[in-house]
């Protein structure tokens, strides 16, 4: 069912001083953002903010950028940001299509990918978020050595993405069909809810050495 439009979620995002509306740009310069120099950790699709937010509160030596294109549903972890006041998390509204134009070369020392969208049909699959197309992005904005940790429900787009990884040069660190979840592991909204119905979570972390290529 598709999210009831929120017409208070643009400007409400605007006010709020933990987002940044206009990321295209601030290349390079996002470690200005934060109280201190520390490696920055980006979640792509970051959606209501329940599993970035609990991060930041977990790991202050880390400086967390949550990312989401779409603002009916990102308002609420801008709100959630704004409510924890932390200083090592802020948000982005923005587009992975562009993350080349938001983030510099080898600004980001990890990325988080959960629970994104399938798509299933052949002529959608390149829109993956770990697809080759992104993963090529990803390699230029990731550090040496930098990891993707990656989360499904969906056993296709699991099964494609350990392909996807392997053919692009990643090495696949932890391969888990059917993740654990600690007590005060931080998850995300998506992540509780699939849990509660009983289904496998799919879990990836991958590395890659820029010595390769």
């Amino acid at each position: 069912m598709r999210m009831r439009k929120k017409h208070w979620a643009i400007p409400m995002l605007t006010e709020n001083s933990y987002i940044y509306m206009k990321p295209k740009g601030e290349n390079g310069k996002w470690q200005e953002k934060f109280a201190k120099t520390q490696p920055i950790h980006l979640e792509i699709g970051a959606g209501r903010g329940d599993f970035l937010v609990e991060k930041a509160r977990q790991t202050p030596n880390i400086n967390y950028i949550a990312m989401d294109r779409e603002a009916n549903a990102f308002v609420e972890a801008g709100e959630k940001i704004k409510e924890v006041d932390l200083p090592n998390i802020i948000g982005i509204l923005g587009d992975a299509d562009h993350l080349l134009d938001i983030f510099g070369e080898s600004e980001i020392s990890k990325i988080y990918i959960n629970f994104c969208n399938p798509w299933p049909k052949n002529r959608h699959k390149k829109r993956r978020l770990t697809h080759p197309i992104f993963l090529e992005v990803y390699k230029k904005i990731l550090k040496d050595n930098g990891e993707i940790e990656f989360k499904t429900d969906n056993d296709e787009l699991f099964e494609d993405s350990i392909d996807y990884f392997e053919k692009e040069g990643f090495d696949i660190e932890v391969l888990d069909r059917d993740k654990d979840v600690n007590e005060d592991e931080a998850i995300s909204y998506y992540e509780s809810k699939w849990r509660e119905q009983g289904i496998k979570i799919k879990y990836l972390k991958v590395r890659y050495n820029k010595e390769k290529e």
